[in-house]
């Protein structure tokens, strides 16, 4: 429509100039825009602002002048100048509400653009240790960045989506050792206490839990596993109960078999083993919660030397450190390689590879970052927010790769756990966390998402356990779904067809059962009616500035208004006639196709955000 009305602008426009009512002058821009307020028009021109210096006119004879020439529209019911110069147009209620029968035809590919104009974009939203459980301010990358995925495809961008594993450092060493430990203290335990490997296991997580209480080390003979566990790595261990699970596990598949090795040999199977499990259970919680990737990425093969090809005999990092040097940007000091970032703005040079050899991680960003740009046009990494002072050296290195204006960087604050309006205690010392598993299994994977994506990345969520869980209007999530369950109830009383016929049919079958054909829009007159009409004209525009700012979570915000609007609509409009109170019966179908434009549009946003739209509830 607002194509159309500017259409209309720029053909009054000519027409009054032709007339000798206004000087000749070149109209840029019509300044179209919504009105805040739906009693100034659907729509508003501030041509007449715009232009009146070119016209050496006040924006007030511009625009009369302009409204004396509009041509008649059937979609107009009429225009009118107001203030110093707007120009507001009044839509009638069939073309206000024909947006009802796109939303309804279109589906999922309703309010769909081509804003991205196809551009190649990877995102990397989730960067993880393979040593341990994901934690929730995993969840929250993962739920922001498959949404802002989903949003940006269905605004025209070709996108790529990336998980980074952190598989290449002393990290993988710890984890390895950590199980190593901890298999031999369980074999240790079955031998003295005469115990099975399940006893065992549950004896030596007594005694970490032991450790966990006993935070003044008062009662040192209750956790003598634990500290042997520490002394024994020097500190240097991940101590958490899921480790002792890991080897448990190890134990009932190969028994003592790995107590007859070196330590060496042990660690490294513990290590590979038990890596390869961690990045199982990622992809398989991720894929719980609707978040796949087109691509996981192992950090350790920028380091692996290709075997054929052309590039054979080289590896990431030795191809992107080949491009710098290149281009004049490594140099030699004090034994180190150094990456010459001071020229690109930089508050320092930055170590490539260290005196004795040994590579730094961002060597590793180096050699990701390259290779990220052999296969996109543009890069969108997701950080938390500690992350802040790493983006201008990697900003540096895209540009001296030669992608300047291709990398950005979106920080998310993190995620503080409540139960009940009290925060979740969490202690380093006792390893203790509710894990991303553990908040999905309590909470569900639509809660989980839907909160975790309901605030602007750079602010934080207080995420209250207790509160997401309720079923009550309170619950933003629990009010879109029921919103939409509702809907669907009403279009199966209205197609006379039971829940578990309607699953086997499908809602959109349901609906034209319901409906039928040839739905009378300009019927649909009263307030509530016409304020649906207009809040789901708003999608397509929404959608596009949430992909173009990197904020998804402006949905969140218009799923929620779009169901106190249906909500609204439901009170105060009859849709179904019932005993004493009939409704004609083409309005009450005009009605029908406004809830059914509704469900469509809400189930449409809810998967932009990766929530389901139950329709039942």
């Amino acid at each position: 429509m607002p194509e159309k009305i500017e259409e209309l602008v720029r053909t009054a426009l000519t027409a009054a100039q032709e007339a000798g009512d206004l000087p000749a002058f070149e109209l840029e821009d019509c300044g179209m825009e919504r009105p805040a307020d739906t009693s100034h028009g659907e729509w508003t021109s501030t041509c007449a602002m715009k232009s009146a210096k070119l016209a050496h006119c006040a924006p007030k004879k511009i625009a009369d002048a302009i409204v004396a020439h509009m041509p008649e529209s059937a979609e107009i019911a009429k225009v009118e100048v107001a203030g110093p110069g707007f120009i507001n147009f009044y839509l009638n209620a069939a073309a206000n509400n024909a947006i009802l029968d796109v939303a309804r035809k279109e589906g999922m590919d309703f309010a769909k653009s081509n804003v991205g104009q196809g551009l190649k974009t990877q995102v990397e939203f989730v960067s993880a240790n393979p040593v341990g459980p994901m934690h929730v301010g995993h969840g929250r990358w993962a739920a922001l960045g498959d949404s802002l995925c989903r949003v940006m495809s269905h605004a025209g961008y070709d996108i790529q989506r990336e998980f980074y594993i952190n598989d290449h450092g002393s990290q993988m060493d710890v984890f390895g050792n950590s199980i190593s430990y901890r298999y031999m203290q369980l074999i240790g335990i079955m031998e003295k206490e005469g115990l099975d490997i399940d006893g065992a296991r549950d004896f030596l997580a007594q005694d970490r839990d032991n450790f966990v209480q006993d935070e003044a080390d008062e009662h040192l003979d209750s956790h003598p596993y634990m500290d042997a566990f520490t002394e024994g790595l020097g500190g240097n261990a991940y101590g958490g109960t899921y480790i002792i699970d890991e080897a448990a596990a190890f134990y009932k598949k190969d028994g003592d078999k790995w107590a007859h090795v070196t330590d060496e040999e042990r660690m490294l199977y513990f290590r590979e083993e038990g890596y390869a499990k961690m990045v199982e259970n990622m992809r398989q919680l991720c894929h719980d919660v609707r978040c796949d990737f087109d691509k996981w990425f192992s950090e350790r093969t920028v380091y692996i030397k290709d075997t054929e090809g052309e590039h054979a005999g080289t590896s990431a990092v030795d191809r992107a450190f080949a491009k710098l040097d290149e281009m004049g940007y490594l140099y030699n000091k004090d034994g180190a390689l150094w990456f010459r970032s001071t020229d690109l703005g930089d508050d320092k040079d930055r170590v490539l590879v260290k005196a004795n050899g040994e590579y730094t991680y961002f060597a590793s960003d180096v050699a990701y970052h390259w290779d990220k740009f052999q296969r996109v046009d543009h890069v969108i990494d997701i950080w938390g927010c500690d992350h802040h002072g790493y983006i201008n050296r990697v900003r540096c290195v895209c540009d001296a790769l030669g992608y300047p204006g291709q990398f950005e960087v979106l920080l998310g604050q993190f995620v503080n756990l409540l139960r009940n309006g009290k925060p979740i205690r969490m202690s380093k010392r006792k390893g203790t966390m509710v894990t991303f598993q553990e908040l999905v299994d309590e909470v569900g994977a639509d809660a989980t998402r839907y909160t975790l994506i309901s605030r602007s990345s750079n602010q934080a969520i207080d995420f209250d356990i207790e509160a997401v869980k309720e079923k009550s209007q309170n619950n933003p999530v629990y009010y879109v779904q029921y919103a939409h369950a509702r809907i669907c109830s009403i279009l199966r009383k209205a197609a006379g067809v039971t829940p578990e016929e309607a699953a086997e049919m499908g809602m959109d079958a349901v609906a034209a059962k319901a409906i039928g054909e040839n739905v009378d829009y300009a019927l649909l007159t009263d307030p509530t009616e016409l304020a649906l009409s207009r809040k789901i004209s708003e999608l397509e525009d929404l959608i596009a500035s949430c992909a173009r700012d990197r904020a998804p979570f402006r949905l969140t915000h218009f799923a929620e208004e779009l169901a106190a609007g249906f909500h609204s609509f439901y009170q105060a409009c009859q849709v179904l006639p019932s005993e004493g109170r009939p409704v004609d019966a083409e309005l009450s179908r005009a009605r029908l196709a406004a809830c059914d434009a509704v469900r469509s549009v809400l189930e449409l946003v809810l998967s932009l955000i990766g929530v389901s739209a139950p329709t039942t509830m």
